[in-house]
């Protein structure tokens, strides 16, 4: 008989802000510099507030940071007893080992974190040591997915009477096929049925390329057994020390997509997940707006962006605008450009010695909301796209909350997450768009530049709760929180769209 065990993961729950880290967390020092949400302006080349604001840059851009390996990733610790399962709660979910190899193992491990990382199951983990495999059985038995299913080839034998006794209403399985692909199969334990069968093209599980496809798979069984959308197949955005890297959303497969040396910042994607925009910092102390193809691998200036100090793009749902701040004599305002036609430079606001910046359009890309210190400290605003109906957006209590900034609009465009000062620190908070009611969600250290993963539960920001600044995640239905990078002086993260595959030429 198969024994019993507790797995540790984590698990941190609870109404209100979130509670989650040590009492390293609860540092109070300010963090340094983040520039897209810089109150400064450009005033000419030399000017002083142009100058200020190219020193705060440069200091936040050239932290020193630890170069920390990401090539294991463990599971969140804390405590649950992995193999029960309450009715009503979430679904347990039962990830089948199998023929050990480094193709195989490999894909089970993706796809295991990625099911614990949806959030969405009660993940069922064995004792160690013990194993529960597909069985092979007779073709004359039935009750489960064969890989030939006829010829006299054996059936795979699915124990649903085990997988229910443990806990699991589904369990995945990763087999070889015998065209030399995989097959990731789902299996409905309380219906005893196969739900879906996943096809995957076998792979090299060292290269860079592997992990998306997995990914995809991924996302293909929390929608075939939630109903929901995964966020498996997509990636984050991030600065440090200069330069902007990104990470699957898993937290591994680290790349750089600027070189050493650059001094680059505030980085977006745009609707593909296939480019990224970002602010390069020239010698000058003039900064210009730059789309990175991921595919290709080019890389543009957008022409309207090569004088004054540009920086905090955000790119049309349609991919056929772009929207950024610019520093300049007067404040700091934000500007449209046609990206489909290379053209239209449009000034949306007036600054009159405020500053206006942080743009984010809506899903629909109807609305723009940012941040202004028209009326003092720096507050959430939202105007229609071409400039006109700005009005403040989010409720705050003046002298019981300080400054805003740096708003997040959720898939739906149901919600805004942005970070606000509460008591000295900056927390994040998430504001109902239909009844403008304001939630905190953090409170553990400084946390800052929400930003939405794909399925509208999860958020992305930047955070010092255990020293360095590095980039978390939060789900805003449990209040989990785990680390998503291990780069010292990671800021500015930005979550990407469900990455599909490109289209081919």
């Amino acid at each position: 008989m198969m024994a019993v065990s507790a797995h540790v993961v984590s698990v941190c729950r609870g109404p209100g802000p979130e509670v989650c880290g040590s009492k390293a967390a609860q540092w109070q020092s300010r963090g340094p510099y983040s520039p897209h949400r810089a109150g400064a302006t450009a005033s000419g080349r030399t000017g002083a507030r142009q100058q200020r604001l190219l020193s705060l840059l440069l200091a936040a851009l050239f932290i020193p940071t630890g170069l920390l390996g990401q090539d294991t990733i463990p599971v969140e610790q804390g405590v649950r007893l992995g193999i029960t399962y309450t009715p009503g709660m979430r679904p347990g979910m039962l990830v089948l080992n199998g023929p050990s190899r480094e193709l195989l193992d490999s894909v089970r491990a993706i796809l295991q974190r990625d099911m614990e990382f949806s959030d969405r199951y009660e993940m069922i983990y064995l004792p160690g040591g013990d194993s529960l495999v597909l069985g092979v059985s007779s073709p004359s038995e039935r009750g489960g997915l064969g890989p030939a299913g006829e010829g006299g080839v054996a059936e795979h034998y699915v124990n649903y009477a085990l997988y229910s006794a443990l806990g699991a209403d589904y369990a995945v399985s990763v087999l070889e096929e015998s065209d030399s692909s995989l097959s990731v199969n789902v299996y409905d334990v309380q219906g005893q049925a196969v739900r879906t069968s996943i096809r995957l093209e076998e792979g090299d599980p060292r290269s860079v390329e592997f992990r998306l496809p997995v990914h995809r798979a991924s996302d293909a069984v929390v929608r075939t057994s939630t109903g929901e959308p995964g966020i498996a197949a997509s990636r984050v955005v991030f600065v440090s020390g200069g330069r902007v890297y990104s990470v699957d959303s898993d937290g591994a497969n680290r790349r750089s997509i600027t070189p050493a040396g650059a001094r680059a910042f505030s980085p977006t994607w745009d609707p593909t997940g296939h480019k990224v925009a970002f602010a390069r910092l020239a010698d000058d102390g003039w900064g210009s707006i730059v789309l990175q193809d991921l595919i290709a691998g080019t890389q543009s200036v957008v022409a309207a962006t090569q004088e004054h100090l540009n920086y905090g793009p955000s790119i049309s749902p349609d991919g056929r605008g772009l929207v950024f701040s610019r520093g300049w004599d007067g404040g700091t305002d934000i500007f449209a450009y046609n990206l489909a036609q290379n053209c239209c430079l449009e000034r949306l606001t007036v600054g009159r010695l405020s500053d206006n910046l942080s743009p984010a359009f809506s899903p629909d890309g109807r609305r723009i909301a940012f941040e202004s210190t028209r009326v003092g400290l720096a507050q959430i605003y939202v105007m229609a796209v071409d400039g006109t109906d700005q009005e403040l957006f989010a409720p705050y209590d003046y002298g019981v909350t300080g400054d805003s900034h740096s708003p997040s609009w959720s898939p739906d465009g149901l919600n805004l997450a942005f970070h606000r000062t509460v008591a000295g620190s900056p927390q994040i908070f998430v504001m109902d768009v239909r009844n403008r009611t304001v939630r905190q969600l953090t409170s553990a250290g400084r946390n800052e530049d929400p930003t939405w993963a794909p399925d509208g539960r999860h958020i992305a920001f930047k955070s010092n709760r255990t020293g360095a600044e590095q980039v978390w995640v939060i789900d805003i239905e449990t209040g989990r929180v785990r680390q998503l990078t291990r780069l010292g002086g990671a800021r500015m993260p930005n979550w990407s769209a469900l990455i599909e595959e490109p289209n081919q030429p």
